[in-house]
């Protein structure tokens, strides 16, 4: 690790909605002369607009195109991003690495950050994930007591999605894009129908929750996911 090499910040900015940084990841988003974020094939990145209202003009920007088929591999593109973050790093610049909702959890950062952090000293920043923000949004508790929960990508089998949900007292899956009608069947092999909840783009301007006996598969977007919350019931409290 270099004594005078610069500062690799991992920042969690949280499912959309600017106000829902913290206070660490606003402070060290601002002091950082350098900013990276992913950006789709198309150029624009949501990471960016989601912090937009808070960079500064003279910060230089990077910005980082990742593809996300399954037929082309990533790994060079996390390659070529690591090479060009470390040209600053090796000049002495700190790097402030946008990621949406929490930089551990299913994050693009974690790629870089396994490229990165032996060499320049390193630092991640939690963000709330997309969960968390769905779970507040709709207003229902996810889990209770000593409830088994479980977060599951929507791409997986779905006998695999099938196994894992049977097991577990509450679960969210994420990622649903074109998998819907996939895990819409796994839901109603397994009876979980009625307590599925559909939300997309939790906490974005352009959110929307639909009962999820309505949701129409062609339009399910990538950020976007299913909540079985918990059916735990406090003593004495019974359900309709």
């Amino acid at each position: 690790m270099l004594q005078h090499s610069g500062h690799l910040y991992g920042i969690g900015i949280g499912p959309g909605d600017p106000e829902l940084l913290t206070l660490k990841a606003l402070r060290l988003l601002q002091a950082a002369p350098v900013v990276a974020y992913p950006v789709a094939e198309h150029g624009k990145s949501l990471a960016r607009s989601i912090v937009a209202q808070y960079l500064r003009a003279d910060q230089i920007e990077i910005p980082m195109f990742f593809p996300f088929k399954l037929e082309e591999s990533a790994q060079p593109y996390y390659d070529k991003a690591a090479e060009n973050l470390a040209e600053h790093l090796n000049a002495a610049r700190d790097v402030a690495v946008l990621c949406e909702g929490d930089p551990f959890f299913y994050g693009s950062f974690m790629y870089l950050y396994t490229r990165l952090c032996e060499q320049f000293p390193t630092e991640v920043v939690p963000g709330i994930s997309s969960v968390m923000a769905s779970a507040s949004t709709l207003g229902v508790p996810l889990t209770y007591r000593n409830d088994a929960f479980v977060v599951l990508p929507a791409i997986l089998p779905a006998e695999l999605l099938a196994a894992r949900l049977k097991v577990a007292d509450a679960a969210v899956i994420i990622k649903l894009g074109k998998h819907f009608t996939k895990v819409h069947g796994v839901l109603n092999q397994l009876g979980l129908t009625e307590r599925a909840l559909y939300i997309e783009r939790a906490t974005m301007p352009n959110q929307r929750i639909v009962p999820f006996r309505e949701v129409e598969p062609e339009t399910v977007p990538y950020f976007s996911l299913i909540m079985i919350p918990s059916q735990w019931q406090p003593p004495g409290v019974m359900s309709n």
